[in-house]
């Protein structure tokens, strides 16, 4: 089992998508179905030893760490690696203070998803000024401490962001020395965004179009280079695809093999549902990480669509939350759908790729749930 670690709620960006969105939503309610807890604890407040008890019960157990900024707890950090031996570590970090973990601890994580949005102008843009930089100056004193593990860059994409630009950009950055790359929409999390953006029209003028661009410069790739990049919104799909997968869940894990552990030690489905009461799991004093209650999509118009078997969803949280109406969220689905058809179109050309030994089906495997929750 996978299970973020929440130790903060506390960041130090302002991020316009998250931090910006916040402000303009602030009385925004979920409905009188959600309760939602406000006051948890802004930083981890239960027993480490706990936390130790819980993970030991799955021989498979991963911990993933996640805030707010993770490592502005990085003693408690510290302190939970120092005591604790999951099968992995992951964290998800904005990359601001790598510099100030060491390198011993570095350098036990199995995979670092470090929030960039692509070159300078726009993640400064996104997340504030100077900021691209000191993410860059840690990558490189990382690298230079021998970090052996998967770096993937995890961006938040939209309108300012050019797709196909922006990711070929961070794929041929030899500075940036990312091994993988996954971006996530900026869509369905805030209740009042719709009506004051241009989602439609940038999804359908430059959006969907770069993505299809990506998926034929993809293939492109693996045809002149016999090598498949871990671009993971086009690989979780091909890999589904090229197993006919029937039966596809959320496709990040969330409610049903990835969890997400609170500041307060009570259990949720996924990070972003901090707070949400109704959707509390368990306490990880008494739980068993193997048995944990399950949540599934099971609402129109995801249990009625021709491509819940790829798609899985999308988003449990987007899902219960309904920030956006059918008719604005359907906009969302869109995309998933022209994502979807682009890599299908591809897909012969893959096969003869395998057919012809330039390529294996091993070479389309991944970790999954490891961060990266494939449908964007």
């Amino acid at each position: 089992m996978f299970f973020h670690v929440l130790l903060t709620s506390d960041c130090n960006l302002q991020c316009k998508y998250c931090f910006g969105e916040s402000l303009d939503d602030f009385d925004e309610e979920f409905g009188d179905d959600i309760e939602v807890d406000y006051n948890l604890p802004r930083t981890l407040n239960y027993d480490i030893e706990m936390l130790n008890r819980f993970c030991r019960q799955d021989l498979d157990c991963v911990l993933t760490f996640y805030g707010g900024e993770p490592l502005m707890q990085a003693t408690k950090l510290r302190e939970i690696m120092d005591r604790i031996t999951p099968k992995y570590y992951m964290m998800q970090t904005n990359g601001l203070l790598l510099h100030k973990l060491e390198s011993k601890y570095v350098n036990r994580f199995h995979t670092l998803l470090v929030s960039i949005d692509g070159e300078e102008s726009l993640t400064d843009h996104y997340r504030g000024e100077g900021t691209y930089q000191k993410v860059i100056d840690n990558l490189k004193l990382i690298k230079q401490n021998s970090y052996p593990g998967e770096l993937i860059a995890r961006m938040t994409v939209m309108e300012q962001t050019d797709i196909e630009k922006q990711v070929k950009y961070l794929l041929c950055n030899d500075e940036l020395s990312f091994t993988s790359i996954h971006w996530q929409l900026n869509a369905g999390f805030w209740g009042n965004d719709y009506n004051r953006r241009n989602f439609e029209e940038w999804t359908k003028t430059s959006y969907i179009p770069g993505v299809d661009a990506l998926t034929h410069f993809w293939v492109d790739h693996m045809q002149q280079k016999g090598e498949v990049l871990k671009l993971y919104p086009l690989l979780g799909i091909a890999n589904s695809l090229l197993h006919e997968e029937k039966d596809c869940l959320m496709r990040c894990g969330s409610g049903w093999i990835n969890y997400s552990i609170q500041t307060d030690g009570y259990i949720m489905p996924c990070p972003t549902m901090w707070g949400m009461k109704t959707y509390y799991l368990g306490h990880i004093k008494d739980a068993d990480p193997l048995q944990l209650p399950k949540v599934f999509v099971q609402e129109k118009p995801c249990n009625q669509c021709k491509i819940l078997s790829v798609c899985g969803g999308r988003c449990l949280y987007t899902n219960i939350t309904k920030r956006w109406t059918d008719e604005a969220y359907s906009k969302v689905c869109y995309t998933v759908q022209q994502l979807i058809e682009s890599i299908q179109t591809e897909m012969p050309r893959i096969k003869q790729l395998i057919k012809n030994g330039q390529l294996t089906l091993q070479d389309f495997d991944y970790v999954k749930y490891n961060g990266a929750e494939i449908i964007p």
